[in-house]
């Protein structure tokens, strides 16, 4: 027989702004590595098999954010408070588990061991958290002077912090003021909570220098990583018609482009470059225009097939640059929103998508209006 496994929910605590971190945008949602720093933390806990539930408790309105950050996976999008306590608060609601984690989105490289190590801790215990040994000496500074401290017992704790959902609802009802995580609340309640192995490559990003740490880690740290480029191009004939489909974007005007799919060349361009740095062949290997079941299918399908099955390999887009040539239609007012577009088939920052236009002066087929072309270069990160 079959062991059944069981299930948890995942809250991810996303809902703070960040300030520390400099860079304007919340830092969970700042680029890291070419991805909002938040997808990390979902595609720990998407990917685990035992995490029945994800939730995500974001700042009002940032749902369109958190969305663009989950990469095809399930979630919940709770609103959170002002602060912490209450933004746990509003997602444990929500919570359907036994079990439940909270996580910072400002830890982007848990590790499934550290999870494993929670889990087994919970088999025995209402509540437990990852945590280090404080290493430095320390000392205490007042106006009386520098006092030192003794460091034995002192401990860092790290998230995800995890605890029995119904103990942790009761310390949530009992609580009359906010914490600084859920460890303090639940001891403050009585509640039992060990400490487990933590790990130093679980480190909170907190400031601008914390994002260059992450940053190495994620592309230049290990050995194994190494960039590559896929260059992609396409091209599709033009004719009369009432709108097309370019970068995921339909524009609205007198030309349509004739093709099997929807015939967006600029994402057929772009998912050819990614196949290519995949080492995965091309569009037509994965998705055979002589094959019906693709007439008139929306071109975002192929690319985000290629982001998974890319994945699969190793390799994960961390920038991509797009020329689209034509006459017409104009370009230039679609621009943010196909950024925006493949942005999030691609799970990258927007600052990561260059999209440009040009003509060829009126010579060649693009010239006459007869086609319309792409060229797409991604820059990908093996690992």
């Amino acid at each position: 027989m079959s062991q059944t496994i069981m299930t948890y929910s995942a809250c991810i605590v996303a809902a703070g702004r960040g300030t520390r971190a400099g860079g304007g945008t919340p830092k969970q949602f700042r680029s890291l590595a070419g991805r909002p720093m938040l997808s990390y933390s979902i595609d720990r806990f998407a990917q685990d098999p035992a995490c029945g539930q994800l939730i995500v408790a974001h700042a009002p309105g940032q749902a369109e954010r958190v969305r663009a950050c989950l990469n095809g996976a399930e979630a919940v999008l709770v609103e959170g408070g002002e602060t912490r306590t209450q933004s746990v608060r509003n997602a444990l609601a929500h919570v359907t588990q036994t079990q439940v984690l909270i996580h910072d989105a400002a830890r982007p490289l848990v590790s499934k061991a550290i999870i494993a190590r929670l889990r087994t801790a919970l088999d025995n215990t209402p509540g437990a958290a990852p945590a280090l040994a404080v290493a430095d000496a320390l000392a205490r500074s007042d106006e009386a002077g520098v006092m030192p401290v003794s460091r034995n017992g002192l401990y860092r704790l790290q998230t995800p912090q995890a605890f029995q959902t119904v103990l942790l609802r009761e310390a949530f009802q009992a609580a009359s003021t906010d914490y600084p995580d859920e460890v303090s609340l639940a001891r403050a309640s009585g509640l039992d909570v060990v400490l487990t192995e933590g790990e130093e490559s679980n480190f909170k990003v907190t400031y601008a220098d914390d994002f260059e740490r992450a940053e190495r880690v994620l592309t230049g740290g290990a050995p194994s990583t190494l960039t590559v480029t896929g260059i992609g191009y396409d091209v599709h004939r033009i004719a009369p018609g009432d709108g097309m489909h370019l970068c995921g974007v339909f524009i609205d005007c007198p030309y349509r482009l004739i093709g099997h799919s929807d015939a967006d060349a600029g994402l057929h361009a772009i998912t050819d470059a990614l196949l290519g740095a995949a080492g995965l062949g091309d569009i037509g290997d994965h998705f055979p225009p002589s094959d019906d079941q693709w007439k008139g299918a929306d071109s975002a399908m192929f690319l985000a097939h290629a982001v998974k099955i890319a994945a699969e390999a190793g390799a994960r887009a961390v920038h991509v640059d797009v020329t689209l040539i034509c006459e017409r239609p104009k370009i230039g007012p679609h621009k943010a929103a196909m950024t925006s577009r493949v942005a999030q088939i691609l799970n990258l920052d927007p600052e990561r998508v260059n999209i440009k236009a040009t003509t060829t002066e009126k010579l060649g087929f693009t010239g006459r209006c007869e086609g319309l072309a792409a060229e797409a270069i991604v820059t990908a990160v093996l690992s």
